[in-house]
């Protein structure tokens, strides 16, 4: 029997989630907000406080946190990746790209 767990979904253009608890890889985890609810199956091991891709998100799309774009994805990221520096570009104070 698998468990499910929640995380956070503060806007619904938000394309990744942060989780409230440290989660193994394969968690089923729940996020909604408004009309918006997903339940994601974890690819990888998530610490507390982290993100993962609520869907697909393909190199240099942006990555939106809490209704802001926090940066734009290095690589495509899947659903249920975890997203962090190995796969976002932080685009906030850099002059040579817009975001």
């Amino acid at each position: 029997m698998s468990q499910s767990f929640s995380a956070v979904l503060m806007n619904e253009n938000d394309n990744v989630a942060t989780v409230l608890a440290d989660l193994e890889a394969e968690s089923f985890v729940s996020a909604s907000n408004g009309d918006k609810k997903l339940e994601v199956k974890l690819l990888q091991s998530i610490p507390f406080g982290h993100k993962f891709a609520v869907a697909l998100i393909k190199k240099g799309e942006k990555i939106y946190k809490y209704g802001e774009i926090i940066g734009v994805a290095s690589c495509d990221i899947a659903t249920g990746e975890h997203v962090h520096v190995h796969n976002l570009e932080g685009t906030r104070g850099r002059g040579d790209i817009n975001g």
